[in-house]
């Protein structure tokens, strides 16, 4: 049985207030999958739940996010999320607060 890639999906997620790696890839991923609809399903005879997809979330501060809730805005198939060190911060003027900037990468995968 292979992994066979069907789908690369980009986005980018912002919290601008509360620094909020979680939230900021949650919006990322929204972002990703609200570009696209996949109608290919029935000629592969597949259905959404037979997806296997891999997230990789690209955060400042990549410890902080949950991948569950990440996971969570995934409505089908059984995905996996991953951190890495990436995205932008930019702190207010105080250093108290700031506007977190990450990345995600969606690969859509089917099991051959």
């Amino acid at each position: 049985m292979t992994k066979k890639r069907y789908i690369t999906e980009m986005g980018m997620g912002v919290d601008v207030h509360g620094k909020d790696q979680t939230k900021a890839a949650e919006r990322a991923v929204f972002d990703a999958i609200h570009h696209s609809s996949l109608n290919f399903f029935k000629t592969l005879g597949k259905s959404p739940e037979d997806m296997v997809i891999d997230v990789l979330i690209g955060a400042p501060a990549p410890d902080e996010v949950d991948t569950a809730v990440v996971a969570s805005a995934l409505p089908y198939g059984r995905v996996t999320v991953k951190t890495e060190k990436g995205g932008l911060a930019i702190p207010n003027e105080t250093g108290n607060d700031g506007i977190v900037i990450v990345n995600a990468g969606i690969v859509v995968n089917f099991i051959d």
